[in-house]
């Protein structure tokens, strides 16, 4: 190994002195150096032809979905009041209003008191109506009317505004490979366009004058040409754009020239064989020429793998692999593709590990870290790793195995008997790296952002303040999103937390009455509370609430003490829906946030700046994400970006 300054000019050089081995850490780091930063190339794509392709940039929501509170099923949208007394033998009667409501119909008559309108599965709802009753459970009563003989809850069979993707929330993260659902979404929030990552051109050559092609007949000591399309195939399901120019013989001039053609129209060159000791080994004597610096490293302290060159030439990546199919794969894979990967815009490969007993004894070259690739199959005790064998040369050692173990570069052999942890090949679901449960905003995701494009998943499920904070204490999470107020101390958060549990201050974010502007009943208030006797005022005035457990359904429920206006039942989960509701005058006044209100053009009347703070499970505190997390909310890129998006940094 050595850390010498690598040669300023190597064409006149014994190819011995190329062959100083690095180890495999060493050989990545120079590589990767010598490479990065560098931007990721983007082009813009209609989203029908972005199958496959990578996000460049995160996408959030322009909208709602869905943009309205719209009915589950076949039925009538009510009045759950009405209906609280009804059952099998106790009917309720309401009267037909004169409009069906269909997909795309926007209902123009309200359902007042005593009334139903008819509505069809995806029908908006009506103003007025809190709830859905099934056809099923209705009865004609005359042209006009029907009888109900179910009681209805409030928000049965309705899904609000939002609920499916709130408007501002990150809908998908740069990195991410579009496929069909992703494509589905963007389609459902309007979006016809997207940036993606270009996926790299990678041009793939084979070396050697026995090599034909698959489905010519091979001659005397000739072989088919296997490296040219495994190589090809990985290079794709790897995010590169493959171009494959087929087999050249061993001659220095037409080699050369090819690999100058490949270099002027790909990003990216993959050769394999020519990298070893033998005298017609021409491939790695050529790179010199090609551009600077050159070579990076020849000759990895790795089993398979030893003869590996890594170059660079005037910024492109110049990758030599060892000839023997075993050993340019198992190359390709461990040291090419996190640098393919990079160069696409795709986060790093998660790999899958289980630990599995060798049975029998596997010797070892001291000096190199060797990789053995093995089968796994089910022991009376767990999983058994059965090394293969096969030797670098055979190609089913890679197709075949599920995957393969470590044998450290100072030991000499792995034992018998030996649990060693076995990375496979095959990929599984990844379960997230941080949960966070409790009450959503749109502040979370700005934070989380970075923690995502540290290639690290983030789950977070919305239950509302109260029952993030039981979650919390059931140790089913990391982190609880809460924003709760104790009227006998006077003070956010703290008080509600218990054993287990500590405070993680947040940000601070303005909660308000939001209304329509225009509204002379709401313009003229001077603060919330003149703005909800205003509303009380008026029995025509309709609000929308939030769901019990919301830390804005306590301050609601402050403000109204025991009133309880029309509309108060209807109790959408997010600020979000608030405020669709309001903008689409499904109702007139509610609360949220005053980021949410403004987004929506709404009017916004202060009340509270509450606390948005985090209770942390301390068992889970030295977990590597909940770290992440904690140094990403303490940064300076999360506190601007809060400040810009209207919240105040604790």
């Amino acid at each position: 190994m050595t850390n010498s300054p690598l040669p300023k000019n190597r064409d006149n050089m014994d190819q011995d002195q190329f062959l100083t081995i690095l180890s495999r850490e060493e050989a990545l780091e120079r590589f990767e150096a010598g490479l990065f930063p560098r931007p990721v190339p983007t082009e813009q794509r209609q989203l029908a032809d972005a199958l496959g392709c990578t996000l460049a940039q995160d996408i959030v929501a322009p909208i709602d979905v869905p943009p309205f509170d719209r009915s589950n099923v076949d039925g009538f949208a009510v009045r759950s009041a009405d209906l609280a007394s009804a059952g099998e033998a106790t009917p309720v009667r309401v009267k037909l209003n004169d409009e069906i409501i269909a997909c795309g119909t926007a209902p123009t008559r309200p359902v007042l008191s005593g009334t139903a309108t008819s509505i069809a599965t995806g029908g908006p709802l009506p103003r007025g109506a809190d709830a859905v009753v099934m056809v099923e459970h209705t009865q004609p009563v005359g042209p006009r009317a029907i009888e109900i003989r179910r009681a209805a809850s409030p928000g049965q069979f309705v899904s609000y505004a939002g609920s499916d993707i709130a408007r501002g929330e990150a809908l998908l993260r740069a990195g991410t490979v579009i496929g069909s659902r992703e494509i589905g979404m963007c389609a459902a929030c309007g979006i016809a366009q997207v940036t993606v990552a270009r996926r790299p051109r990678v041009a793939v050559i084979s070396t050697g004058d026995e090599l034909v092609q698959p489905g010519r007949p091979l001659g005397p000591a000739e072989i088919h040409d296997t490296n040219g399309a495994i190589v090809t195939a990985a290079v794709n399901e790897n995010g590169g754009e493959a171009i494959f120019l087929g087999a050249v013989a061993d001659d220095a001039e037409k080699l050369e020239a090819a690999m100058r053609r490949a270099l002027e129209t790909s990003d990216m060159l993959v050769l394999s064989g020519g990298t070893s000791k033998g005298a017609g080994d021409l491939s790695h004597r050529i790179i010199a020429r090609l551009g600077k610096p050159g070579i990076i490293a020849h000759g990895v302290a790795l089993k398979p793998g030893k003869p590996l060159c890594l170059a660079v030439c005037d910024g492109k990546p110049v990758v030599i692999l060892p000839g023997f199919p075993t050993s340019a794969m198992f190359t390709f894979h461990d040291m090419i593709v996190p640098v393919l990967r990079r160069m696409a815009g795709l986060p790093p490969r998660s790999d899958a590990k289980v630990v599995a007993r060798v049975p029998v004894r596997i010797a070892s070259e001291l000096g190199r870290t060797e990789f053995v690739m093995v089968s796994l199959v089910e022991g009376n005790d767990g999983l058994i790793a059965y090394p293969s064998g096969k030797g670098s040369g055979a190609i089913t050692s890679f197709a075949q195995a599920d995957g393969f173990l470590k044998i450290d570069a100072l030991a000499d052999q792995m034992p018998a008997g030996t649990e060693a942890e076995v990375t496979l090949f095959t990929p599984h679901v990844r379960v997230p790296d941080l949960v966070i449960v409790g009450s959503h905003c749109t502040g979370l995701d700005l934070v989380t952002a970075q923690l995502a494009h540290a290639g690290l998943s983030v789950r977070s499920i919305a239950v509302g303040s109260l029952g993030g904070i039981a979650a919390a204490k059931r140790g089913e999470c990391d982190f609880a999103p809460i924003h709760l107020f104790d009227e006998k101390t006077e003070t956010y958060n703290t008080p509600f937390l218990g054993p287990g549990l500590e405070l993680v201050p947040g940000w601070r974010r303005m909660q308000g009455i939001v209304f329509r502007k225009g509204d002379s009943r709401f313009e003229a208030a001077k603060d919330a509370k003149a703005a909800v006797r205003a509303a009380l005022a008026d029995a025509a005035c309709i609000m929308v609430n939030r769901n019990q457990g919301a830390g804005t359904r306590i301050l609601i429920d402050r403000l109204l003490g025991d009133n309880r206006p029309d509309g108060y039942w209807n109790q959408p989960k997010s600020h979000n829906a608030v405020a669709a509701a309001i903008a689409q005058q499904r109702a007139d006044w509610g609360m949220t946030i005053a980021p949410v209100a403004h987004a929506a053009g709404l009017g916004f009347i202060p009340f509270a700046d509450e606390h948005y703070d985090f209770a942390l499970v301390t068992a889970r505190k030295d977990r590597p994400a909940v770290q992440a997390f904690l140094k990403a909310l303490a940064s300076e890129e999360a506190r601007a970006a809060l400040t810009r998006a209207g919240f105040r940094p604790a």
